[in-house]
This record gives C-alpha cells, sequence and structure tokens, in this order.
C-alpha cells in the first residue's frame, strides 16, 4: 500500500539552538514538512519580537533568522511564538502583530517543562490585557495546558492530573472571558482535554504527538523506558482511546500534528530525565498507524495535512510526498551528524524498523 498526500505542516516542534540545529530542520524537511511552528522555550527564551526591543533575551526576529540560516528557508511556511513572561505588554503583541511578524504566543506553566522558568502565571496573564490584545489582533495564543505547582497525587494520579486540573478550572475560565481568541491546546493526553476541545468552539484546537496516541504509562514504566519520558507525561488507556477517538472522526477538524518533536543529547541527567521524544524524520509513519486505512485516507489526511493548515491559515501545499508500506530501518533514522546520543523515539524502545518509509 502506498499514499500520496500535501506536504504537512508540524505545528509543535523544537529545533533548539547551535550547530545541530541545522540536523533538526534536516530530519523535518526529510519527512515531507512543507513547514512548522518552532517553540521558544530556547535559552536564553524567545520572550520579545524585535531584536532592536531592550530586552535581555532573544527575539522572534532573530530566532526565526537562525533556522532560515540553518536550513529552514526550504519551508513555505515557518512561525516562531513569543514565549509569554511577565515582561510581555500589550503593546509589545500590537506591534508585533501589525508587522506581521508575530503570529503566535505561547503559555508555558511556570518551571512545568523544560526551559520553562520564565513561565508567567495564567491568572496573571487573564488580568493584565496581554491575551486582549492577542484577541484584538488575531493573534493565537498556544498552551501548555498543565497546572503549576501541584505535587503528588494532583499531579499525576489515577483519577487526575496536572492537564486534568488545568482544563476543567482554567480553561473554562479563559474560554468564556476571551471568545474570540484563538487557542491551540498543546500536545494533549487525556480525555478531559479532548472534551474540552470538543465542546468549544471553532476557535479551539488541539494537537497531539505521536507518543500519546500510541502510549501509555504503563510503556513508560515498564521497564523504565526513558526515551519515552516527556511533559505532559502518556496517560492511562482510557485517555488514549479518547485522543484516538478524536482523531479518527470523520468530523474532525480542529484537531491536528503537532509532534512536539524535542531533541536532547543527553536524555539521562544529574537530576533526572530530560523531558521530550525525538520524532523527527518519522512522525508520519507513526502517526500513520493510528489510522485505519482499510476504510480510506480522508481521516488521516484531514489530521496530518488539512486541520492545521486551516486552523493557522496557511494553504495547503501543492507539493506531495508519499508514505510507503515497507519497512525502514531506524538506525538510518538519527541524527550522528549533529550529535549522535539524539535517538528516536521508537528506537529508544526497542524497535529497529517502521513498517512505512516516506518517499518524497
Amino acid at each position: 500500500m502506498k499514499i500520496t498526500l500535501p506536504k504537512w505542516y508540524d505545528l509543535h516542534v523544537h529545533l533548539r539552538q547551535g550547530p545541530a540545529m541545522a540536523a533538526y530542520v534536516k530530519a523535518h524537511l526529510a519527512m515531507g514538512c512543507a513547514g512548522l511552528l518552532a517553540m521558544p522555550n530556547t535559552k536564553p527564551p524567545v520572550a520579545k519580537v524585535f531584536e532592536r526591543d531592550p530586552l535581555s533575551c532573544w527575539s522572534v526576529e532573530s530566532y526565526r533568522d537562525m533556522i532560515l540560516k540553518a536550513g529552514g528557508d526550504a519551508f513555505s511556511a515557518l512561525i516562531v511564538p513569543l514565549y509569554l513572561t511577565r515582561d510581555t505588554t500589550p503593546a509589545m503583541i500590537e506591534a508585533g502583530a501589525k508587522s506581521g511578524l508575530l503570529k503566535a504566543c505561547k503559555y508555558y506553566p511556570p518551571h512545568g517543562t523544560t526551559n520553562s522558568d520564565h513561565g508567567y502565571p495564567l491568572q496573571s496573564s487573564l488580568e493584565n490585557d496581554v491575551f486582549r490584545a492577542m484577541e484584538d489582533n488575531g493573534v493565537i495564543l498556544c498552551l501548555h495546558g498543565e497546572e503549576h505547582g501541584l505535587s503528588g497525587e494532583r499531579y499525576f494520579g489515577k483519577n487526575s492530573s496536572a492537564e486534568d486540573f488545568f482544563y476543567r478550572e482554567r480553561m473554562p475560565v479563559l474560554r468564556e472571558k476571551f471568545q474570540n481568541l484563538k487557542l491551540v491546546c498543546e500536545h494533549i493526553t487525556t480525555k478531559t482535554a479532548v472534551d474540552f476541545v470538543q465542546k468549544s468552539g471553532e476557535k479551539t484546537g488541539a494537537t497531539i504527538t505521536p507518543q500519546h496516541l500510541m502510549h501509555t504509562v504503563a510503556d513508560l514504566l515498564q521497564g523504565l523506558k526513558y526515551h519515552l519520558y516527556c511533559l505532559p507525561l502518556v496517560k492511562f488507556e482510557e485517555d488514549r482511546q479518547a485522543l484516538l477517538d478524536a482523531v479518527r472522526a470523520p468530523g474532525n477538524k480542529r484537531i491536528f500534528a503537532g509532534t512536539d518533536s524535542a531533541p536532547h543529547a543527553a536524555k539521562l541527567t544529574e537530576c533526572g530525565c530530560a523531558a521530550g521524544c525525538f520524532t523527527g524524520g518519522i512522525a508520519p509513519q507513526l502517526y500513520i498507524q493510528n489510522f485505519d486505512l482499510n476504510k480510506g485516507q480522508n481521516e488521516f489526511e484531514a489530521f496530518l495535512c488539512r486541520n492545521g493548515a486551516a486552523f493557522y491559515d496557511l494553504p495547503v501545499p501543492d507539493e506531495t510526498f508519499t508514505l510507503v508500506q515497507e519497512n525502514e530501518d531506524l538506525s538510518l533514522c538519527h541524527t550522528a551528524e549533529a550529535e549522535a546520543d539524539v535517538v528516536p523515539l521508537p528506537l529508544g524502545l526497542g524497535e529497529k524498523a517502521l513498517p512505512w518509509k516516506i518517499v518524497l
């Protein structure tokens, strides 16, 4: 079997910084990506729009230029969101939007994930007119949807988690207060988040990663498969089934691909395990395994190629790529030319090959 699709946009990816960035860009181009949304949690963070702004951080303008120079000029679309911090102002949002440089902003729960130390509490942003400026200027809000500061059973338990809390307590308030603000609920992992997105209107979208469609917390814990450690954590089978039902639904138009591909040169560190799964170069091959192609390819094509483009007002490319149902040797899919120990997720889980490969 083979399937030809329009090239697609990865609407949540980490390209990091420095010399290795070129290899991560290359990996995305190799899997049929026409463009991407590159996360701003670098060191320092991408927390101002223009390089001329006096804040001592990177700018959307400068980080975008780094990506272009690392081979990203081959993409037809490149979005760099602004990292929301205590220094973000409504005037910054308005100026960035009017320049055409600012398309999205990113909320990180303080200390909730990799390089999120500069995150600003959601409640504070609800009150400082930054979200209002985004709403007024058509800037999309991308959210890492977990409550910060929880511990124990409240953080991750059988009946609740940091994501459950966020979508039960925080998101309804945000959605009600800013009804015309476009929201992307990124890398959702729970039935609670799926239910919120599906009950919200057309201005609420969501991304789902390959690992959250394919795995549960049992896969992470059995043998301590640390290459599967990411944030938000993989959850329970009920949650995974809710995600699968959502992406397979014939009417799905607002849930789309965002890999959260996150390369780490050292997954195991002195303080534990770095959060993030590397799926650069192989994401479509992972995503396609979650769809019943005997019923047709419409749902898969919508999820991978069309829904995200529509939500971000990007054109569906005329260029195509093909997925062929043949084994692909995973040893050929790593980024040794950049950092030899960045390991693709399936290889880290002991898989030697994938059942699909890409032909460009």
